[in-house]
């Protein structure tokens, strides 16, 4: 019989973003993304972020910035699984997530003079929310619904189960980055810099109170529902009392499985991301580009409880940072419309993850244009589109873990309350496609008399909001 357990439960580190961006890299740390999406050849203070060699042309003095977004998100898997039946009596059954992160703050700093600017910034600059399943996920639950299955092949009718399954995780990355441009001349600056990730990570689950319905009188099973540890303890016993050692010891390795499991496990790391990027401005056109290198780092298990046995306490699981290429023109159409276009190319495949799963990484492209008009001297709006194309594969992608493609949208506005002060407002949501998975004979009985296909569809939602204020002194 297979195993029950929470395997594979610390996957969800891998995918937990509330924002949008890579595998684990949120792109939205300033408002101004949300507004008008295409960011990567900014001369304003979000450049700090999206062109940290443009901040070279900001106006001499210090600009500082405050933002506080607010992201929700659910992660919907439709799971189709022909034992499921047992537990409901439909094949089909949907696992749904939700993540939420009411405030997510991040702070810039920038201090131009003469040819130089040094910049700061603070921000989530991966992960950011929870994840709650509260009804656990397929993965976890087809293990249960395998339990009658195996009886039936060994000649007890049992037609039913029942579980309590429950799943939580959530993921930070805290990045503090802080570097240096130079204006080489008046058309092209150069950048280099550093960030520092501190990587939080918490998962919490369990599966309980397993309960099947077995008919065999011989050992008082009547056919009504009981505790799956009892049933398997009970024929461990007939089996002794008839001499069948090795029988007696199988339904005890059972009744071991199906023991109520639970999980409670926090993850730590940090590592370092060099970065570097470039800079070049003429006339009406300015053209950014930046590269963060690959990410080094582990994430060690700090353990509370753990009844699978598969996560240690103090040991480490590889939770690289992809690297990123990022590359953006702006045009300024008229004195009072400006656009920008970007380009984005997330290094996955060569980020070493748990499980060697970089192999079905792949790489992501994001594609983003947007429009940003002068209403007047104190009023500006914009909007942008972003759409991200992963390149995972079916290894890749299961419901503790999966990522899918998407068009996202932003809109907001810009208020210059002073000359020294302005305040950005903007809203941000993402339409997500389908992502099917189909794995034949994902499951056998004991003896190989029967198989079972298994089949994922993945989907999410995601909305954000966010409010921030720029100051220059």
């Amino acid at each position: 019989m297979r195993k029950v357990s929470l395997i594979g439960v610390l996957l969800l580190v891998v995918s937990i973003p509330t924002f949008a961006g890579g595998l684990l890299t949120n792109t939205n740390q300033h408002v101004l993304f949300l507004r008008s999406l295409a960011r990567d050849a900014s001369t304003q203070i979000d450049a700090v972020y999206s062109n940290p060699a443009g901040t070279a042309y900001m106006t001499p003095g210090l600009h500082l910035s405050l933002n506080v977004q607010s992201a929700y998100q659910t992660r919907t898997i439709n799971s189709t699984f022909d034992p499921f039946v047992g537990f409901g009596g439909n094949a089909t059954k949907q696992y749904k997530g939700e993540a939420s992160a009411p405030v997510i703050p991040s702070m810039f700093a920038v201090y131009v003079k003469d040819k130089w600017a040094f910049s700061a910034s603070f921000a989530v600059t991966g992960g950011g929310g929870k994840a709650t399943f509260n009804n656990g996920l397929g993965s976890f639950e087809s293990q249960v619904a395998m339990i009658p299955e195996n009886l039936k092949e060994a000649g007890i009718p049992t037609s039913q189960y029942s579980v309590d399954s429950y799943m939580q995780g959530k993921q930070m990355i805290f990045g503090l980055q802080v570097g240096a441009a130079y204006k080489i001349n008046d058309y092209l600056s150069a950048f280099g810099g550093l960030r520092m990730n501190y990587v939080s990570n918490g998962y919490v689950g369990h599966i309980k109170d397993i309960m099947i319905n077995p008919t065999y009188p011989a050992v008082g099973l009547n056919g009504s529902m009981v505790s799956a540890e009892t049933v398997f303890k009970t024929l461990a016993a007939a089996y002794t009392a008839m001499g069948n050692s090795k029988g007696a010891e199988d339904m005890q390795k059972n009744a071991d499985a199906v023991k109520d499991k639970y999980l409670d496990c926090d993850q730590t790391g940090w590592g370092v991301t060099p970065i570097i990027g470039l800079d070049f401005k003429m006339n009406k056109w300015n053209v950014g580009v930046k590269y963060e290198f690959n990410t080094r780092l582990n994430v060690e298990n700090n353990t509370k409880i753990d009844n699978t046995g598969m996560f240690k306490d103090g040991v480490n699981t590889p939770h690289d940072i992809p690297s990123l290429l990022t590359v953006g023109v702006s045009y300024e159409i008229l004195p009072v419309l400006r656009a920008s276009v970007g380009y984005h190319h997330f290094f996955d495949s060569n980020a070493k993850m748990a499980n060697g799963k970089e192999k079905y990484a792949g790489s992501t492209n994001e594609y983003l244009g947007g429009l940003e008009w002068d209403i007047t001297k104190a009023v500006q709006v914009s909007a942008g589109l972003q759409r991200t194309k992963y390149g995972v594969q079916d290894n890749y992608q299961s419901d503790m873990s999966f990522s899918v493609s998407s068009f996202s949208y932003g809109f907001g506005a810009g208020f210059n309350l002073s000359s020294k002060l302005k305040l950005n407002v903007a809203y941000f949501w993402t339409e997500y496609e389908d992502y099917t998975k189909e794995v034949a004979n994902f499951a056998t009985t004991t003896n190989k008399t029967k198989s079972f296909n298994y089949k994922d569809v993945f989907t999410r939602t995601n909305k954000v909001f966010g409010i921030g204020v720029d100051y220059k002194f």
